[in-house]
């Protein structure tokens, strides 16, 4: 009988607490959107995972000495995971675009809009009884907004690790949910007529532009705003091994093996900080509202920039293209061009905006070091 009650003394059931229980399924509900609505599966289905593995009684994966302690302090609090994802997107990503409609790096800031707006919005919460967020937490909160997954995790490992999970699922949860968040606000703010706009065919530019544009990029980060060279540094590296056409097979392993792999221990990291107790607090419902409030407003403020850009130009510039200056690359392109071809079945926008794009993703990266110079210390 001894016998028999130590081996049940030993076991998940006579351990798990409701919380533990609630957090495996929220982790569940991360694989079924994952596997079965394909929203961003590529993290969402690890971080899922790490969340389940998190959760089990007795199991020690987040103790000391256990996988998911030693990948999260190795990868995510050194910051090393998102540096090696954005040197990956850097090699994939083709500023042909960008360095073809300069202009369109405007589009790229306005919509970074979002992430100082929801700044305000989340010391603004603290009026709310039950919500305590410093400075650095709404830093970390507000970086949402760029729908830029690494540089989230990133910013939030600096200045609010605590808050890492909440951060991470909020960030790659509206990244998954462009195709539906977008759409919407697209044509709230523009009419018809706007969105028929057909935008003449871009220049074709260069060896020698685009392998000077990512050295011309780090060296004004460098003079302008250090703390942001880390992400993109690491960027601009990944996008020289792609254009100098030199180290291919670094290249390809960068686009490849070495960013699959992180992706897979970065989801799992992430996953590791939705344990009960550090995610079933009501910080985390705030922080997946100012979320959504961060990424709606980003979206919004590229695209009234790109209709003053339209007015400035005669009626040259679609404005559905400035919803593309949030981060989320290619996606929130892909649904711009969806959005267009809605309107007018000739209006191919993908290649326009993919500009704004790609200034997304450095415009994020430039937010993230501002508030992490300003909030850092």
């Amino acid at each position: 009988m001894d016998g028999l009650l130590a081996f049940w003394s030993e076991t998940g059931i006579a351990h798990f607490t409701w919380p533990q229980a609630l957090m495996m399924l929220v982790g569940a509900l991360l694989l079924y959107l994952a596997i079965v609505r394909k929203f961003e599966p590529l993290l969402l289905l690890p971080i899922g995972f790490g969340a389940i593995l998190a959760n089990i009684p007795n199991a020690g994966f987040t103790e000391e000495n256990g996988l998911l302690y030693y990948v999260y302090h190795v990868g995510i609090d050194t910051g090393v995971f998102p540096l090696l994802i954005f040197m990956g997107v850097g090699a994939m990503t083709d500023f042909g675009a960008l360095i073809a409609n300069p202009k369109t790096l405007l589009l790229g800031a306005a919509a970074q809009f979002g992430i100082f707006a929801t700044l305000i919005g989340a010391i603004a919460l603290n009026l709310v009884p039950g919500f305590e967020f410093s400075m650095q937490d709404a830093g970390a909160i507000a970086i949402i907004g760029g729908a830029d997954g690494p540089t989230a995790i990133f910013l939030a490992s600096k200045l609010a690790p605590d808050l890492l999970g909440a951060i991470a699922v909020a960030a790659y949860s509206y990244m998954a949910l462009v195709p539906l968040i977008q759409p919407p606000i697209m044509r709230a703010l523009t009419t018809e007529a706007e969105r028929q706009i057909k935008m003449e065919q871009l220049r074709e530019v260069s060896k020698k532009e685009k392998i000077i544009f990512p050295l011309m990029v780090l060296g004004m980060t460098i003079l302008f705003l250090p703390t942001a060279t880390p992400l993109v540094g690491m960027f601009c590296l990944g996008n020289l091994m792609r254009e100098s056409g030199v180290v291919d097979r670094l290249s390809n392993t960068a686009q490849n093996e070495l960013i699959n792999i992180v992706t897979i221990f970065l989801g799992l990291a992430v996953g590791s900080k939705l344990s009960a107790e550090q995610f079933l607090r009501v910080e985390t419902l705030g922080i997946l509202l100012l979320g959504a409030v961060a990424f709606s407003i980003g979206t919004a403020a590229g695209v009234l920039m790109a209709k003053l850009m339209c007015k400035l130009s005669g009626g040259k510039v679609n404005p559905l293209i400035g919803a593309a200056g949030v981060s989320a690359v290619p996606m929130a392109a892909r649904v711009v061009n969806k959005v267009g071809l809605e309107a007018n079945q000739q209006n191919f926008l993908l290649m326009h905006a993919m500009g704004p794009n790609v200034a997304g993703v450095l415009g994020s990266a430039v937010a993230a070091g501002i508030l992490l110079a300003v909030l850092g210390n």
